[in-house]
């Protein structure tokens, strides 16, 4: 299996999660899950193991694995997190990057603009991720780095599923450029309040993030 199709079938998977395809509390059996996918269970059992890192599932005694049940409130408290880690990292990054950090901030801006002119939210979601890496990888602070990332995974299924919000992805790609600007112009402060106001959902944001939700489980109850 090669990691593309790797990662549709974790995304596929964690899609079924976020739209109540699969339940809060439901047990999620590999061997049923290899038979809807098509797959062996390795796969599968990596998926979960993966999805189970980014707290989507656990792994309870004599159950197995099954979907955890998170709800709007603790998403919304962990992108508040998020928000502040993400400020701290970009403001580090606009006094510290080097020329190699602003060479791959500015490849991965591009991928960015590649996959946004092709309105392909997946592919932008992708390369978005390698951007806001880099970002980290630009603090020149490991911690930093290893905190961010572990909290961007946790809240990759939310950050992928806002990007399907009607302008959303141009408004992520142009607000990047803005990022940019100021990461390399030294500007700390600008690039801390720029990334909080990018990363945070609150007010709109998070109503139009709830109502997808809402939508995307509305129309896979439809069609069941």
């Amino acid at each position: 299996m090669t990691t593309n199709t790797f990662h549709k079938l974790r995304d596929d998977i964690e899609n079924g999660i976020l739209t109540g395809d699969f339940a809060p509390g439901e047990r999620l059996d590999e061997t049923q899950l290899a038979t809807r996918f098509g797959v062996s269970r390795t796969p599968i059992r990596e998926a979960l193991m993966q999805l189970n890192a980014i707290g989507l599932i656990e792994f309870r005694p004599r159950r197995g694995a099954v979907v955890a049940d998170h709800g709007p409130k603790y998403v919304f408290e962990m992108f508040e997190v998020m928000a502040e880690l993400e400020g701290m990292a970009g403001a580090l990054a606009a006094r510290r990057h080097t020329a190699e950090d602003k060479e791959q901030l500015l490849s991965a801006h591009n991928r960015c603009q590649a996959a946004a002119d092709n309105e392909d939210t997946d592919a932008y979601y992708y390369e978005n991720e390698a951007f806001h890496h880099v970002i980290y990888s630009a603090s020149q602070n490991s911690f930093l780095n290893e905190q961010c990332a572990f909290l961007h995974r946790r809240l990759r299924p939310y950050r992928r599923l806002q990007l399907r919000v009607r302008n959303r992805m141009k408004t992520s790609f142009d607000e990047h450029e803005a990022i940019i600007e100021n990461i390399l112009g030294g500007n700390a402060e600008a690039t801390r309040a720029l990334l909080l106001a990018h990363v945070k959902v609150q007010g709109d944001r998070f109503s139009d993030l709830v109502a997808s939700l809402d939508q995307i489980r509305a129309g896979a109850t439809k069609h069941r």
